[in-house]
């Protein structure tokens, strides 16, 4: 008898989720996620992407779990940084936050392997947070860049066929003006 393989996977929003967890399903993973996203501001922005996240839980029926939401934490970790163009060294430094977190909560719970959303995306790098990954988890991480085989594009349809709210920055305070 075959053990099914269980992974966490750290979900960044609602839209983004869609795909991975479709996938994962299909390769014979069992999936839970975690909402771990100390960087979005501002809080009612966080608590739309929450509930974005709950409804997605309920049309997939996959159980999320939330980690706390450490907007401070956050705000400590990467406001010297706050001038730097997306996609530079706050956007690593805010990764591996929540990529450390996942890997952890993965452990805690008993899950072979951990994995990440944010590769969905075309405005990330998934190279980086591949690497940054496979740096935390070793052989725990599942190093997939989900916007491949056209993952960002279903995972958009499904988001729009569901009616999910759908937000136009990454969620930290400095992508909030660069999004204007």
């Amino acid at each position: 008898m075959n053990k099914v393989k269980k992974v966490l996977l750290h979900i960044c929003c609602g839209v983004c989720a869609f795909y991975p967890i479709d996938k994962l399903r299909n390769e014979g993973f069992y999936v839970e996620g975690l909402f771990y996203n100390p960087n979005i501001h501002p809080e009612e922005e966080y608590v739309r992407r929450k509930d974005a996240i709950e409804k997605l839980g309920q049309i997939v029926s996959v159980k999320i779990s939330e980690g706390d939401y450490e907007f401070g934490k956050w705000l400590r970790l990467c406001q010297a940084l706050k001038d730097e163009k997306e996609g530079g060294r706050r956007c690593y430094l805010c990764y591996e936050l929540r990529l450390e977190r996942t890997a952890a909560l993965a452990k805690e719970k008993g899950f072979e392997y951990f994995t990440t959303t944010l590769t969905v995306s075309p405005h990330k790098n998934s190279k980086t947070i591949i690497e940054l990954g496979n740096k935390l988890g070793k052989n725990a991480f599942l190093a997939i860049d989900f916007k491949k085989e056209d993952g960002f594009k279903k995972t958009m349809e499904f988001a729009k066929k569901y009616s999910l709210y759908h937000q136009n920055y990454c969620g930290c305070i400095y992508s909030i003006k660069s999004s204007k």
